[in-house]
């Protein structure tokens, strides 16, 4: 027989940095997932990935206190300010731009999220991270 599904829960969690302390301990105690099994499950998973890059979660968890998790690429915006050396966007979008990037830097950053965006091809996800550039303030040359 199938497990229950009892919820789902999304966290922000930095890539190889997850621990018991807030916000991630009492999200998952709360919910009675094992804080430990899930610190050690995350931190080998993106042992891989740059440490600290914000990883989306999405952790289901069931019936029997046993959960999955699906670890997402970090976001557009993070890729898109390490590409421009930027520490944030710019205030006022659309009138002063933060910085700038290349089509090639835009290039390889939807290449990394593909998996997580809703593309066919690469000229789409494309689009997709150019849109957030534009919000965001970042020129592209």
């Amino acid at each position: 027989m199938a497990k229950k599904l009892v919820g789902t829960l999304k966290l922000q969690v930095p890539a190889g940095q997850a621990n018991p302390s807030p916000p991630v301990g009492p999200a998952l105690g709360q919910r009675g997932i094992n804080i430990m099994e899930f610190t050690k499950a995350f931190n080998a998973k993106t042992a891989d990935m740059e440490p600290g890059a914000p990883c989306p979660t999405v952790i289901s968890y069931y019936q029997d206190k046993s959960f999955t998790m699906d670890i997402k690429t970090p976001p557009a915006s993070y890729y898109l300010k390490k590409a421009a050396k930027l520490k944030s966007g710019s205030n006022t979008p659309g009138r002063a731009t933060a910085g700038s990037v290349t089509v090639a830097q835009v290039r390889e950053i939807a290449e990394a999220k593909m998996k997580d965006l809703n593309a066919t091809d690469i000229e789409a996800a494309m689009k997709i991270i150019l849109g957030s550039a534009r919000s965001m303030g970042i020129e592209v040359k």
